[in-house]
């Protein structure tokens, strides 16, 4: 088995998957996960292999765009693997992440069943590319794609919701730094994480209290 030449294969394959995805979710969120996927690699005893196919193939079908569907990602990666004969443990481990990565996941408790430091890589490295200057700019992007309001004062954030009432909100953009772009700093895994995650996490803070005296008038 070729390693690197798989992954060469599954870059050209993510590529042109995602060709015409939704901003926030193209192949540079892909590029970005995985690059911050191999740096927080350096610092954990990983399956690189294993990290690396994770993190090009980790939204290769967002089930936000199949209607919910949260099985066509795993099938898709699955089929891809076994064509490129990928070793069944190694697709079964990849396709277990890509499964259990979402944030959504954290709302049910079945989603705790698996774990693995890969996992934990390539959820940290995903989480990044939430926050921060970039996850800002996501968050905004995506908010646009659905139609969602900038922010709207009377619409509380609910930090109490369902993984159905998560996936189904169509509150304000600006709730969605509360219900989950905030939290994801102390959701981080590994050290790497947690040390890139605080200095996005700060930047956030400081772009929502200018969001807010720009709303206000006060700046």
């Amino acid at each position: 088995m070729d390693k690197e030449k798989i992954i060469t294969t599954t870059i050209a394959f993510v590529k042109k998957e995602l060709k015409n995805a939704e901003g926030g979710h193209d192949w540079f969120h892909i590029e970005r996960v995985f690059k911050n996927s191999i740096l927080i690699s350096k610092d954990e005893k990983v399956d690189v292999f294993v990290v690396s196919l994770a993190a090009l193939l980790h939204d290769i079908a967002d089930p936000k765009f199949y209607n919910g569907d949260e099985t066509v990602g795993p099938k898709v990666a699955t089929k891809f693997l076994k064509e490129q004969e990928v070793h069944e443990q190694i697709i079964n481990h990849v396709v277990n992440i890509i499964k259990h990565i979402s944030f959504k996941n954290s709302f049910d408790k079945e989603s705790k069943k698996f774990t693995s430091i890969e996992l934990k890589v390539v959820q940290d490295a995903d989480r990044l590319d939430a926050i921060g200057a970039i996850g800002i700019a996501r968050c905004f992007n995506y908010g646009g794609f659905k139609n969602r309001g900038l922010y709207d004062p009377e619409i509380i954030p609910n930090l109490n919701m369902t993984k159905e009432q998560y996936k189904n909100s169509d509150a304000p953009t600006i709730n969605h730094f509360y219900e989950k772009l905030l939290l994801l700093k102390d959701s981080m895994n590994t050290l790497s994480g947690k040390k890139i995650a605080a200095q996005r996490h700060a930047f956030m803070e400081t772009y929502l209290k200018q969001f807010y005296d720009e709303w206000d008038g006060l700046k």
